[in-house]
């Protein structure tokens, strides 16, 4: 059964300070860091790259949740790999050859990760991808940004993927707060990417043991075999 991985995302960082804000999310309690790569073509914004990730790595043991939000995402495997990155997370829609990928970012020694934008159907990833990669991350915000709203709608697709894929690590990004965790996590998702909802905080502590008691509940309540 998985087990909740909070994944603060960088993106909402003191860019100025990213080892020491990389250091606190740590010692808060995070489990990954959720990093951001976007290429100002498949969405139209700009922000790390291999460079700043290999920066940021040898400041902390944090596993390194990439998402790439790059038109062509074999291109950057090898990178990212060399930068220190554990999880690559590439889009779907950014690629005719998903399965080809995946065994790309194996071989790099990365684990794989396939992204959905909230328009996307899950018969996009169902089948050979999602029995080849190691976590589906189902976009609940259209990628590019954050700060922005928690899209419900795109719950039924976090829950049918649950109960197709009951071992497979399922992650949410976009929105994620004290108000809509409880949306994520009796949906199925154990994989929790928040950014303003966790750097924002008061106390980013008290916001992510709340994140994993409601995620780890919900999987041994509703969806323990």
């Amino acid at each position: 059964m998985p087990v909740a991985k909070i994944s603060p995302s960088m993106l909402s960082c003191d860019f100025a300070n990213l080892a020491c804000e990389a250091k606190r999310m740590s010692k808060n309690g995070a489990d990954w860091l959720h990093l951001d790569v976007m290429d100002g073509h498949f969405v139209p914004n700009l922000t790390m790259g291999a460079p700043i990730i290999s920066a940021i790595r040898p400041h902390t043991e944090a596993y390194f949740d990439c998402h790439m939000m790059v038109s062509n995402p074999s291109q950057w495997v090898n990178d990212i790999a060399k930068a220190g990155g554990q999880m690559y997370t590439f889009h779907i829609e950014a690629t005719q050859d998903p399965i080809g990928l995946i065994k790309q970012i194996h071989e790099a020694g990365m684990q794989a990760g396939v992204a959905i934008k909230p328009g996307t159907p899950i018969e996009a990833v169902v089948g050979e991808v999602a029995e080849l990669c190691d976590m589906i991350l189902v976009m609940t915000v259209e990628p590019g940004f954050g700060g922005q709203r928690f899209m419900a709608q795109c719950m039924p697709k976090v829950e049918a993927l649950r109960r197709m894929y009951p071992k497979l690590d399922i992650e949410v990004d976009g929105g994620l707060s004290l108000e809509t965790i409880d949306a994520s996590a009796d949906a199925g998702a154990n994989v929790i990417v928040a950014g303003t909802g966790i750097f924002k905080a008061e106390k980013p502590d008290e916001v992510i043991a709340v994140f994993k008691e409601k995620v780890n509940k919900a999987q041994q309540t509703k969806f323990a075999a």
